[in-house]
Order: structure tokens, then C-alpha cells, then sequence
């Protein structure tokens, strides 16, 4: 008789996570952390002594969220947050892996993604106009870093992921942190916004 192969993980704090199913209860922010200050992006192939991690990219697109949006609810922020907060247990695939594996992937970061949404208080789905926000911070994001410390040229960078918009720009640098520090800062930045939404 075949068995089901596990489709669960068991997490730093103990919480049983079934990526088939998953229950807002079994995610802990603390777990979202630690994963994502450990998964690169970029495969990794990026300038520095520490990986860019999804949790640093995280924050930085928190951050262009709130340049494009200065009136948006600290809620929307907290999305902003958490856009990438599936890749704590399904890893960062680059555009071309995701394409490779097919509709599966997105079908897993859309279950993930409502677990995480409903455990901090947003809505499962959240509204198209903010979701197209977000996006437009994501790529802003990608480019600053495809051009600071992926190897890309402005031009190459424009190509793939659109011209930024430089006003939003100002004053912003790509940081590389250890793991432990991208972490803590990551919680940090999530209880302030759970304490601004009250």
C-alpha cells in the first residue's frame, strides 16, 4: 500500500505547517522571519558577504509601498510586508523556475498567502488596486537591486523590470545584513504596523 508523502513541515516553533492546507493558526511571524532572512534571492548570485534575502527585499518594498502611497493604511503596509511571505517554506524561485513548474506553484503561494493574510488580521484576497501597488513596489525593488548588486546595467534592469520611478528613490541602498539581524528587523517592522493598524 503507497503512502501520502508528507506535505507538512514542522517549524522552528513548533507549529505543524500543511502546505496543502494551511490553517492561519499553524503560522507563527517568527517562523516567517527566520525563513525568509535565510532564502536568498537571485538564486544567491548577488555582490556582498551575505545573501540579499527575501526578508531584506521585504522591507525595502514595504518601504517604496509606503513612498508611492504616503495616505495608505498601515494595513496595506502590513501586506506590503508579507507579499513574499509564502517563500518561508516554498522557497524564491526565479520567473523562469515558477514558468517551469507550472500553475502548482502559484496555486500554493494563493492557499499560503490567504493563511498568512487571515492570521494577521487582512482580508484573504486583498483589493486589486493595492495588489497592483504592491507590484509596482515589487518591481521597483527588483530593478535597485538587478543594478546595485545583481550585475544588471540600468538599461538591462529596465528591460526586465520597467523604469522606476526615481522620486521614490531618494535616499534608498541596498543593505547586506546577517541572517539574525534581517530577522529581528523584519519582526520589528511587523509589530510596529500591527500596533499603527490598533
Amino acid at each position: 500500500m503507497a503512502t501520502q508523502p508528507r506535505a507538512w513541515q514542522r517549524m522552528l516553533s513548533g507549529r505543524r505547517l500543511d502546505l496543502l492546507d494551511p490553517t492561519p493558526v499553524d503560522i507563527e511571524i517568527e517562523d516567517i522571519a527566520h525563513g525568509l532572512a535565510f532564502v536568498a534571492r537571485w538564486n544567491g548570485q548577488t555582490k556582498g558577504d551575505f545573501a540579499y534575502s527575501v526578508a531584506e527585499h521585504s522591507l525595502l518594498v514595504e518601504e517604496l509601498f509606503g513612498r508611492l502611497n504616503p495616505k495608505a493604511p498601515a494595513k496595506w503596509r502590513l501586506a506590503a510586508l508579507l507579499h513574499d511571505a509564502p517563500e518561508y517554506v516554498i522557497g524564491d524561485m526565479i520567473s523562469p523556475v515558477k514558468a517551469a513548474v507550472g500553475p502548482g506553484y502559484g496555486e500554493l503561494d494563493v492557499r499560503l498567502t490567504s493563511a498568512i493574510h487571515i492570521r494577521f488580521g487582512l482580508p484573504a484576497a486583498i483589493p486589486v488596486s493595492i495588489k497592483r501597488q504592491i507590484k509596482k513596489a515589487d518591481r521597483i525593488s527588483a530593478w535597485m537591486e538587478a543594478t546595485r548588486i545583481a550585475g544588471f546595467s540600468e538599461a538591462e534592469a529596465s528591460k526586465f523590470f520597467g523604469q522606476p520611478d526615481y522620486s521614490v528613490l531618494g535616499g534608498l541602498d541596498i543593505h547586506l545584513r546577517p541572517p539574525i539581524e534581517v530577522r529581528s528587523a523584519f519582526t520589528a517592522r511587523h509589530a510596529t504596523l500591527l500596533t499603527e493598524i490598533g
